[in-house]
């Protein structure tokens, strides 16, 4: 067994470690909108579910090598809105293009000629071919780490918009979403093997006799 202790590695193996075990990761595709209106749009793969009842999603933003935040990060502390788009098969190769570092006064969406909509409780765009869109406000956000560390951003929804054939019977159609997962360095998953295994119930001794 390989012991690790993170306080004598590097920031770049630290990092290396986590996104090469921590797999596969959902992508979180976020819209926002600078003070000046600039609509920004960038992926981060740390990105989950925080919260049910309300929902609530979370993603966390990663402060760069020398401490600076990201657009996303400085747009959704002024203005406390975005939309959270779900990554399909169809949509990674836009997506990747939105991974690159454009300065701030340059529309990832004019990179990618993505197709934007209107959305109805926030500011910001919606991408129009996005399987599902989560507009939200924020809920809370909190630095976690020091200078080079991330901002933990959770959103409440406001309003999900799902394309027709994704859900039936009020149930996301896997198949039809096609999802794509983050690994490490430069690969994605995709979800086509999945298994079934029921919870277990728990009954006491005496319930079984």
């Amino acid at each position: 067994m390989i012991l690790i202790d993170p306080a004598e590695q590097t920031r770049k193996d630290n990092y290396k470690l986590l996104i090469g075990a921590v797999v596969p990761r959902p992508i979180a595709w976020v819209s926002s909108l600078s003070m000046a209106g600039v609509p920004n749009l960038a992926p981060f793969s740390y990105f989950t579910i925080a919260c049910q009842d309300p929902p609530m999603l979370l993603f966390c933003p990663q402060r760069r090598a020398d401490g600076t935040i990201k657009d996303t990060q400085r747009n959704i502390a002024a203005t406390g809105e975005f939309v959270l788009h779900i990554v399909s098969e169809a949509l990674v190769g836009s997506m990747n293009q939105t991974a690159a570092e454009y300065p701030p006064e340059l529309s990832e969406w004019e990179q990618t000629q993505l197709a934007a909509a209107p959305s109805l409780r926030v500011a910001p765009p919606r991408i129009a071919d996005a399987p599902i869109a989560f507009e939200c406000r924020v809920e809370q956000q909190l630095g976690v780490g020091g200078a080079t560390g991330a901002d933990i951003i959770v959103g409440r929804v406001l309003l999900a918009h799902i394309r027709d054939d994704v859900y039936e019977d009020g149930y996301v159609r896997l198949e039809r979403l096609q999802p794509v997962g983050r690994l490490a360095g430069h690969d994605y998953a995709r979800v086509t093997d999945t298994f079934s295994l029921p919870r277990p119930v728990y009954q006491p001794e005496e319930a079984r006799k």
